[in-house]
């Protein structure tokens, strides 16, 4: 196998440089106070194993299974003293082939190598500086960000990250505003930072992503939140939220308005998407329902794992193709009722139909030219429809010596037709987790 990792893990990499940029001389000494510590720090041992099965006939490679071992390390420094202080954030990765034989690689788990294995070993470092006036932080860097119009996932080993600006202000009483732009992304099986996010169609490949946004507190039961984003020269979208909680009962509503913009390079875009959610939490139980409803003749497209907070878009399926609607029904049951705190269990069925992908711009992203057929090959046909099922069990450490160490087993079923245009699968996730952190 080709290793892809320093000879010096990117882990003791990130540790260090966050060290040393925190106590540079000419950044002036750092202040610590009760409420600010000199250094805030976290390592995280991740052992993760993800088995798949693909069913049916045209599977290339029916069985893909990885288990690895990662770090990941994070280093976040106070600020220096004044109206106006300075701090950097650093973070490291070390990612380690357990077992992954040749043919099975693919999970997303491991770097690939030149013969379409996984790699021993990979590893990964970066950071960002940031200023703070008052309750204002502007960040110039490599970062995960999370909002409902980009968002870097952690799904896998690694997580995603974005490098450019963000900045965040706090200052007035129950009212957050957002904004950034990012240039520039590290894939979840990356040691590089010069990779792309895909979509259903759509990349950031010579595209920058912007975004603003405010998330509002109207009260103590009622909540809201609406984001403005721009891929450049692919689509602009609008996204808008309420959220309602007391008793209980809470009811979510997420919209989104994507429009193509510019030089559209996934093609024409002009979807509405929207999804509404009621859950009810008695005791030990808790039960959701929810309705998600696509209008358009293209997908709900995002990049960034975790850009999308439509109700139905779950551990593998997003229920997000053209025209399409679908319904949620999950149950989570906490066993603490039951004498064992930390264990919980969920089980989900979502249920999708009436996609119908075939009125896509024909030379788009959704529907491409096929120069093997001679004719457009649209991403999603007629009547497509599919379901989703996942069961998982988790348990954390709630006290103790092993204080937040958690292990989960979760199982995915997924199963459609044709013209939904996703594989049928069964797939198993194992993750043991076991956070490390402290403070300077």
């Amino acid at each position: 196998m080709v290793a892809v990792f320093p000879s010096v893990p990117a882990v003791r990499y990130g540790l260090c440089a966050a060290l040393l940029l925190s106590l540079l001389p000419s950044a002036g000494a750092v202040a610590a106070t009760a409420d600010q510590p000199l250094l805030n720090w976290s390592v995280l041992n991740r052992n993760y194993l993800i088995s798949s099965a693909y069913r049916g006939a045209d599977q290339g490679r029916p069985y893909r299974r990885e288990w690895a071992h990662g770090l990941l390390a994070d280093v976040q420094s106070g600020y220096t003293p004044g109206v106006l202080g300075l701090g950097a954030d650093v973070h490291g990765f070390a990612g380690y082939r357990l077992d992954s034989q040749r043919g099975h690689a693919g999970t997303g788990l491991l770097a690939a190598d030149s013969d379409g294995g996984s790699v021993d070993s990979y590893g990964s470092s970066g950071g960002a500086v940031k200023l703070r006036m008052r309750q204002t932080v502007v960040k110039y860097g490599e970062m995960s960000v999370a909002t409902p119009v980009f968002a870097t996932a952690d799904k896998r080993l690694q997580p995603e990250y974005a490098t450019g600006f963000w900045l965040q202000s706090d200052d007035l009483p129950r009212l957050s505003l957002q904004a950034g732009h990012f240039t520039a992304f590290k894939n979840q099986d990356a040691s590089t930072a010069h990779g792309e996010f895909s979509g259903y169609g759509a990349t950031t490949a010579g595209s920058a992503i912007s975004l603003a946004g405010a998330r509002w507190k109207i009260s103590d039961t009622l909540r809201t939140a609406v984001f403005v984003s721009q891929l450049d020269d692919t689509w602009r979208q609008s996204y808008l939220n309420l959220n309602w909680q007391q008793q209980g009962l809470s009811l979510d509503g997420n919209l989104y308005r994507s429009r193509d913009q510019g030089r559209r390079r996934a093609g024409a875009i002009d979807t509405l998407a929207y999804s509404v959610a009621a859950r009810y939490q008695r005791a030990a139980h808790g039960i959701m329902l929810a309705y998600q409803k696509i209008n358009g003749d293209t997908p709900f497209d995002f990049v960034g794992g975790d850009s999308i907070a439509l109700a139905n878009s779950i551990k593998y399926a997003d229920f997000n193709g053209a025209h399409e609607r679908s319904l949620q029904a999950r149950y989570d049951f906490d066993f603490a009722a039951l004498g064992i705190p930390g264990l919980s269990l969920m089980a989900r069925y979502v249920k999708g139909w009436g996609i119908d992908g075939t009125h896509a711009e024909a030379g788009g992203a959704y529907n491409p030219f096929d120069s093997t057929s001679g004719d457009y090959q649209p991403q999603q046909g007629q009547g497509g429809k599919h379901w989703e099922r996942d069961l998982q069990v988790r348990y954390q450490v709630p006290a103790g010596p092993f204080k937040d160490l958690s292990l989960s087993l979760a199982e995915v079923g997924h199963r459609g037709n044709a013209a939904q245009g996703g594989a049928n699968i069964e797939r198993l996730y194992l993750l043991l987790q076991y956070p490390l952190q402290g403070s300077l």
